[in-house]
């Protein structure tokens, strides 16, 4: 996802639509738009990276919390957002020990995607119909996608993760080993604060590392893509449904989705498929005829136009399952840079349209 750095300038780049007669900020599509880059500044001159021990964590936040008064915050902020610091030892075992071993795409599948969480998907958006018709002509994605994200995130806002955010991320940042990437999040975690897009007695909560919400927004991300659902003023991706679908589909729409178009399909490859030619880097996306041309074939070809352009995607290197994406399945890869994430998106996405149209036919 992408990093939005500082808070100086937070309130002066607010979208319009705020209400002048209670001061309350009313947003239309997202909090904020991109901010100018600011500095951020590890802090391995006064704490090197081999030698720092947990009873430096205090002195430490001291530093942060001076880099964020440079940064604008004010210390009423500081004040609400450090008065339960402390630093997390399982935050730090959890970044550290996270799987190395090699899963193949259709073990990922059967773990992240199981029948049982394409019926609830199924559930869930039956249950939800009019807001996220609401949501997807506003933003133009498609309900399915909306609803698949929502449940691989969080299983439908069940699972938002339970540790202090600010104390998460300080933590994190200590830890040293993606110290200015944490920093960046955690100023972006004390604008939220500081902006008043929370309510007054709320502690952001999130995961481990620091994902927010249903949503599973990093704070920066929350910055760029959070959307007001229903109209109420403020951006709740942790208790507000609408909100959480509005974000959401915002984030895909401003990463490029397009409309009308797959995410993609599986397909077979010729023999002797020069493996090169694989990747989603814009420089090797191919039309589909120039991909037939290649070798490359798939009855779902015929639906679309010979001129739309797609990439080649081979998840698993020994068994050659490949599969043609669009831009939207890039798109999705912005969310997770994962391939095995995006897949499962899409296919969860088809499983619950196929579903809801059987269903309704």
């Amino acid at each position: 996802m992408k990093l939005i750095t500082g808070v100086t300038l937070l309130a002066a780049t607010l979208l319009t639509g705020c209400s002048a007669s209670n001061n309350k900020q009313l947003y239309e599509q997202s909090v904020l738009t991109p901010l100018a880059k600011t500095d951020v500044k590890a802090l391995e001159d006064q704490f090197p990276l081999n030698s720092r021990e947990p009873t430096q964590f205090p002195a430490y936040v001291t530093l942060l919390k001076q880099q964020a008064r440079e940064q604008g915050v004010s210390e009423k902020t500081l004040d609400r957002a450090f008065a339960n610091i402390h630093f997390i030892p399982r935050v730090i075992k959890a970044d550290r020990n996270q799987p190395e071993k090699k899963v193949t795409l259709n073990g990922y599948l059967n773990q992240v995607l199981p029948v049982w969480r394409i019926e609830q998907g199924v559930t869930q958006y039956e249950n939800h119909l009019p807001q996220l018709e609401k949501i997807s002509r506003r933003y133009g994605i498609p309900k399915a996608y909306i609803v698949a994200l929502w449940g691989l995130e969080s299983g439908f806002g069940k699972i938002q993760g339970k540790e202090d955010v600010i104390s998460a991320l300080s933590t994190l940042a200590f830890e040293g080993r993606r110290e200015v990437f944490f920093i960046k999040q955690l100023l972006a975690a004390l604008g939220i604060i500081e902006n008043q897009y929370i309510d007054e007695g709320q502690t952001l909560r999130g995961s481990w590392a620091g994902a927010m919400g249903q949503s599973q927004f990093m704070p920066t991300s929350y910055l760029t893509y959070g959307a007001d659902g229903d109209g109420d003023g403020k951006i709740d991706i942790w208790n507000n449904k609408e909100d959480v679908f509005a974000s959401t589909a915002n984030y895909l729409a401003k990463e490029g989705w397009q409309k009308g178009l797959p995410w993609g399909y599986a397909i077979s490859l010729p023999a002797g498929f020069d493996v090169e030619l694989e990747g989603v880097k814009t420089e090797k996306g191919k039309t589909i005829a120039q991909w037939q041309t290649l070798g490359v074939s798939s009855p779902h070809f015929a639906n679309l136009p010979a001129n739309t352009k797609g990439w080649i995607v081979i998840p698993d290197d020994p068994e050659q399952r490949a599969f043609w994406v669009t831009q939207n399945f890039r798109t999705i890869m912005h969310w997770n840079r994962s391939y095995y994430f995006a897949l499962s998106v899409g296919m969860m996405a088809d499983g619950i349209t196929q579903r809801v149209h059987f269903l309704t036919h």
